[in-house]
Order: C-alpha cells, then structure tokens, then sequence
C-alpha cells in the first residue's frame, strides 16, 4: 500500500463485498481513517451511535480485515466528532493540536481579514471587561460565518489558546452547538440540570462555540441556550460563536436568540483568493517539513478553490506520496493527489441519504433506527415523511429508489411527500425546520 488512504480503501472494498450495500453504506461507507502509526489505527465516525453499535458488532471484523491485509495485528481508536474537544487536549489529532490552531498559523487574506482581525481583538481582550474597552466589549458576541473548510474552527481554538496562554486565571469553554445540547438534553433525563447551569453559567469566562445552526429547531435547547447566552454576557463574559450561515439565513431560531446573535459583530468568511491558497500550502508544507516548489504549488491553488481543510488534504497526501515512493513532488503527483482528495469530498447518494436521516434525527429527537424501523406512531411517522421529502428535494432521486432506503413500495413514498408539501405550507415552524436542514445538506453536497 502507498499509504494509509489507499490501505483503507483496500479495507472498504472488502467489506463492500462481505455486505449488502445497505448495510455497507448504513455503518462503514461514511467512516474515515485518521491515522496508522506504529500499529495504531485511528478511525473516525460520523456520530455516538454510529460508533457504539459498529464497534460492538464488528470490532472483531476490523482487527481480521486488517490483519489479513497488513500481515499483523493492530490495535484502534474509534473516535466520533464529539471526542475532537478531548482529542485535542492529548494531541491525537495533529490537525486540530494546540500547536496548529493558533493565529500565528492562520493564514490571513482579503477573504478573512474582518474575521481574523476581530478574532484577535478579543483574545487580546476577551470581554472587554479586562481593561474595559468599550470598543471590544461591543464585539460581544462575534459571530463568524461562513461555508465549511474556511477556518472558523481555526480561529476559535486561536482564541482559545491565545487566551488560555495570556489569562491563566480565565476559564475558557469551547463546545459545539450539537455536543451543548445533547449534554443539556442529558441533564434532564439524569435530573441534573442545576450542575448544567452552574457549568455553563457560572464558571465560564469565554465561551466558544461552534455550529451554532445545529440548535435550530430544538425547542428547550434553544431556551436554554438564550438563558445562558444572556447570564454571560449580561456578566461580562466573552461569547463567539460560528455558524455556516448568518443569523437572518438560520431559519427556525427564534427571533429573540437571532436578535441576540446580531448584537455584536457579525464577520463573514469567503473562500481564499489564489494568493492566499498559495500561502496556505505553503504554510502547510512548511509545517510538515516537505519541499514543495512554486510551480507545483500554483499548479494545487488554481486547481483546488473551494475551501482550506481541501488544501490541506491534497498537501498532506502528495507528501505521504512523496515520502512512500521517494520521489520529489512532481506536477503528475500533485494531479493524484488532487484527484483522491477532490473526489473523497463528493458524497456518493447514500452517503447523503443517511445525513439527511441522521439530521431529521438530530432536529426530531427520533432516533435513526425508528425512523428506518417498521413503527408508525404519528411522531417517527412524521420524521420519516420529512426525510422522504428532504431526500427527493436535496437529491432528486426516484420515489422507487427512496423507498428502497426504507423498504417502502414508491407509492407509500410519493404519498408522504405530497402529505408532508402539504403541511408544510400551513406550518411555518415545520417550513423552517425543512429549509435549515435542506441548508445543512447541501453545504455539504
């Protein structure tokens, strides 16, 4: 194998031909592998549930596929998007290490600046209750917002480490929005909610948030989280909050947290310019030592303009190239890696189809399995019209194929639809809860 992508690629083939497609594309096809260093195996899926259920049922099967196609045993690391906070602090993750996100590393261009230059401000002055500048306490909160990729989580870890580094005494709490709320939805099931608020409300100086769209819909987390929003703030304490969206465009929150979120700053992030997609390869070689000259690098900038994560990609992987078949960065290398990460980003259908079921869920409170489940109480009932609808607007794929997914004869599918266009024209809460996940999948796409 010439490097890690192409052993795990080896590893999905097999088990492509071991399972159905439905059950390849329900639990392997949206698993990522992280890393294989000294035997070690770092693989990422895309939520809790997901990796419970695979690791309980075939972590057996990944050290024998493994085995089989390395020639030796290897251990895992099973990981899931809410780990990242934790896998940051032990320094698993070299993309999101301390060392990595701070605003020394972050490269600033024209398609930024506004955003980065904010973003320091209140690092150098969280609050602005420190030496109560009222020109930086009005950048509470900032709002950053853009499409994926752009460097907005950069930014909010910069602050972080910039504050944690220059303020030892402050507390800084980085969340994502979905982690927040599964963590409040908890502490009511648990009958904790008075350590919840005491948590979040009392013992926070700059709180950090990421995807805050993710909160949109969801009734008591959103209550909640305009509670605490308004007891840190009204104290003094810095909130920054990121979004792939502005607050106008988050459909179903409602209108006093939007009015909230638009009370500070708001700063967009676009896509980087061809010079700055050039200083972000750059930097990224420099940072991995790999010699990379211009002419190469122009070649990967004019190719790759949609977002920095993909620049990245395409440098690490030319250096994996490099380093396995020791070779110097050649024109034709760079073609490949472009290739492999460009197409790594273009979801396959199914790939879509569980995203969409998995943020009706997330939006609903129906669990996944229910909503591919046989059951027909009137709430998973609706969850599964919703996903029908949002499958047929978002991929425009057959009523015949859409009930495959669910094993459901077409006309049971297009009758959902047409009952689900139908209530969406007289509920507007519901029309807006579609249009923001319609908005999620296709910033994906």
């Amino acid at each position: 194998m010439d490097t890690m992508y192409e052993l795990w690629d080896s590893i999905l083939n097999i088990f492509k031909d071991r399972f159905s497609d439905t059950v390849y594309n329900l639990w392997f096809s949206e698993i990522k592998i992280l890393s294989f260093q000294n035997g070690v195996v770092e693989l990422l899926f895309p939520s809790k549930f997901k990796k419970e259920t695979v690791v309980r049922e075939f972590d057996g099967l990944f050290h024998e596929t493994f085995k089989s196609v390395c020639g030796f045993d290897c251990e895992f690391r099973y990981l899931y998007p809410e780990d990242v906070e934790e896998s940051i602090k032990r320094g698993h993750l070299e993309d999101l290490s301390n060392d990595i996100f701070t605003f020394d590393n972050f490269i600033c261009g024209p398609s930024n600046k506004f955003a980065y230059t904010a973003a320091k401000a209140i690092a150098d002055n969280p609050g602005g209750f420190l030496n109560d500048i009222n020109n930086v306490a009005n950048y509470n909160p900032l709002f950053i917002y853009g499409s994926s990729g752009l460097g907005k989580t950069h930014l909010l870890f910069a602050i972080k480490n910039q504050v944690e580094k220059t303020f030892p005494d402050l507390t800084v709490k980085y969340v994502d929005a979905e982690e927040f709320g599964n963590e409040f939805i908890a502490a009511l099931g648990d009958k904790t909610v008075n350590d919840f608020h005491e948590k979040y409300r009392n013992n926070i100086d700059v709180f950090l948030v990421d995807d805050i769209q993710f909160i949109a819909g969801k009734t008591q987390t959103e209550e909640e989280f305009f509670h605490t929003f308004n007891s840190l703030v009204n104290n003094g304490k810095q909130v920054v909050l990121t979004s792939d969206r502005p607050p106008k465009q988050i459909h179903s929150i409602t209108d006093r947290l939007r009015s909230r979120f638009v009370s500070g700053l708001l700063a967009d992030i676009q896509a980087p310019e061809f010079e700055t997609r050039c200083a972000i390869i750059k930097r990224k070689a420099k940072m991995l030592d790999f010699k990379i000259d211009d002419d190469i690098v122009e070649y990967i900038a004019k190719r790759s303009k949609s977002n920095i994560r993909q620049l990245e990609g395409i440098t690490k992987r030319l250096q994996a190239m490099c380093n396995l078949t020791g070779e110097s960065p050649t024109i034709s290398l760079a073609q490949n890696a472009i290739k492999k990460i460009i197409d790594d980003d273009v979801k396959p259908l199914p790939v879509t189809i569980q995203r969409v079921v998995d943020e009706v869920s997330r939006t609903t409170g129906v669990s996944t399995e229910d909503i591919y489940s046989k059951k027909r109480t009137a709430t998973i009932s609706n969850a599964r019209k919703m996903c029908f609808y949002i499958i047929r607007n978002v991929t425009d794929m057959p009523f015949k194929a859409i009930g495959k997914e669910f094993n459901k004869d077409h006309t049971t599918v297009m009758y959902n639809i047409d009952e689900m266009e139908k209530k969406l024209l007289i509920d507007s809460t519901l029309n807006s809860q579609v249009l923001d996940i319609i908005n999620n999948i296709k910033d994906e796409l």
